[in-house]
This record gives C-alpha cells, sequence and structure tokens, in this order.
C-alpha cells in the first residue's frame, strides 16, 4: 500500500545509524520482526550500487557515472533475499571488497541524492526500522525513535571476522579492524551525510551486549517513547 504525501510523516520510524558491524542490522531486522513492521537496510543499497559499478566497469571515484547506476538500480527484495537484475546477489554484495567500495561511492554526493528517495518510499504503514549512517539525521530527521549503535572497533572486527566464515570468505581479523578503522575515519569526515548521531539520538554501545540485549533496549525506547508520541 502506498502512502500519500499527506500521510506519508503519520508512519512511524526507528532509525538505528552506527558505525560497520555494530550490529546495527540485526538488531534493526529483529525489532522489525518484533513489531511486525518493515526494513530498510540501506547499506544494502550502497553496496548494489558498488556492485553494479564493479560490473559495469565504472570506478567509485567516477561520481556521476555511480550515481546514474544508483538511480536506475534494478533490484528486488525479498523473502529477506537481495535481488540485482533478477539474479540474487544476497552473498555477493556483503564481500569484504564490496563493503569497501560501497564506503567509497557512499562518499559521493550525487550517489546520495540518487538514493534518497528510493531509501524514504519503504516508509510505509505500520512503520518502518531504518538502518543506516544517516538515517536519523539526512533520511528520516522527524523520526520519533533514534538510536546510535556504536561498538569498540575490536569487537566490531571479531563479529565481521565471524560473519564473514560463517558465509565461506576468508578473513583476517587484523585486515578487518584496519579496515574498519579506515571505513570509520572516511564515513566521519566526508562531505556529504557524514556518520554521525543525531542530536536526539539515544546512543547505545553493544561491544558488551548480546543481540537480544540490543533489540530489547532499541524496543523499550519506542515503548517508551514512539508508541506514545507517534
Amino acid at each position: 500500500m502506498m502512502v500519500s504525501m499527506t500521510d506519508y510523516k503519520t508512519v512511524p520510524v526507528i532509525t538505528i545509524d552506527g558505525p560497520t558491524a555494530s550490529g546495527k542490522g540485526t538488531v534493526a531486522q529483529r525489532v522489525a520482526q518484533a513489531l511486525g513492521w518493515a526494513m530498510l537496510d540501506s547499506g544494502a543499497l550502497y553496496r548494489l550500487t558498488a556492485l553494479a559499478c564493479r560490473d559495469a566497469g565504472v570506478a567509485t571515484t567516477d561520481e556521476q557515472s555511480a550515481a546514474r547506476i544508483a538511480a536506475g538500480l534494478d533490484v528486488r527484495f525479498e523473502d529477506g533475499k537481495v535481488f540485482l537484475k533478477g539474479t540474487e546477489v544476497s552473498d555477493a554484495i556483503r564481500a569484504e571488497s564490496i563493503g569497501v567500495q560501497a564506503s567509497q561511492v557512499a562518499t559521493l554526493g550525487a550517489v546520495r541524492q540518487a538514493l534518497l528517495e528510493r531509501q524514504r518510499a519503504f516508509r510505509q504503514p505500520p512503520g518502518l526500522v531504518a538502518d543506516g549512517r544517516d538515517m536519523g539525521t539526512v533520511v528520516f530527521p522527524e523520526a520519533p525513535v533514534k538510536v546510535f549503535l556504536v561498538a569498540d572497533v575490536h569487537a566490531r572486527a571479531q563479529r565481521r571476522c565471524k560473519q564473514l566464515i560463517d558465509k565461506g570468505f576468508p578473513a583476517n581479523l587484523a585486515d578487518l579492524t584496519r579496515d574498519l578503522e579506515e571505513r570509520d575515519a572516511r564515513d566521519r569526515s566526508r562531505a556529504h551525510a557524514p556518520l554521525v548521531a543525531a542530536p536526539d539520538a539515544v546512543t547505545i554501545d553493544s561491544s558488551n551486549l548480546s543481540i537480544e540485549e540490543a533489540v530489547n533496549a532499541v524496543l523499550d525506547l519506542w515503548s517508551g517513547k514512539g508508541a506514545q508520541g507517534a
């Protein structure tokens, strides 16, 4: 069901922003399931753009070409799977090399603008949980509940290492730690929509939290704030 522009902002949104491997994707998915809401994995759109650029032979520094690819992505999300031009790419977009390229294209203003309305179109009843890096600051600044999920870089590297190994990808903890530090620096210093907590976001450190504890912390915020003010 599509929502008119008049009703758009009446659909509640929980935004979960944070650095790579902070657990925001898993937490967002569990929160969305608990509430029966839709979920937006904004990072997947940037990974898809990076993958499509690679397949087309377009450099991640070619802003206008990358933006055209982002605007014309033939993408479908279905049953937890991701399809690009009809081909499932759920695992392909999670490769570490694509993650690095996604972080690079995400610094390009024209790419971010091309994907902005695509992201906002996910806002449908009964609600949306959106995870990314600028969900609460740029894409849904009026969201009633905003979370900034962080974790120690070493804890994040260990999580990423396990994720990659579980998916059958090679992984080196030292290399992952260095890559995460470089991505953090790039995401925080980029000119367009840098990684930063929204002024009204609640910061949750997941370094020593289980997934269930992090999920419950977000649900408690919604129960105490969003559900009353939505």
